[in-house]
């Protein structure tokens, strides 16, 4: 059900204007599972902000198997030294 603003609920009254939504785009996934390895630092680095932090599925639209693998990825190449 679509969401009604604050303005909407204190005016009961009038009839309510409805937020509509469009729906988000999923992501295509083209890459294989097995190339999410800590060595592969360039496919890495699209999943992190500048500051280093890993992007949430949110905002990288992976699976779940997929972010769990990508953010095991990330923490190793960090011990490894070769991200940030």
């Amino acid at each position: 059900m679509p969401r009604k603003t604050n303005l909407e609920r204190a005016d009961s009254r009038r009839r309510p204007v409805v937020e509509i939504r469009a729906p988000r785009s999923r992501p295509r996934v083209d890459f294989t599972l097995e190339s999410l390895d800590f060595k592969n630092v360039n496919l890495l680095k699209q999943f992190v902000t500048d500051a280093g932090r890993i992007l949430p599925r949110k905002y990288t639209g992976l699976p779940a198997h997929y972010q769990r693998r990508m953010t095991r990825a990330v923490k190793r190449a960090r011990q490894m030294l070769l991200m940030k």
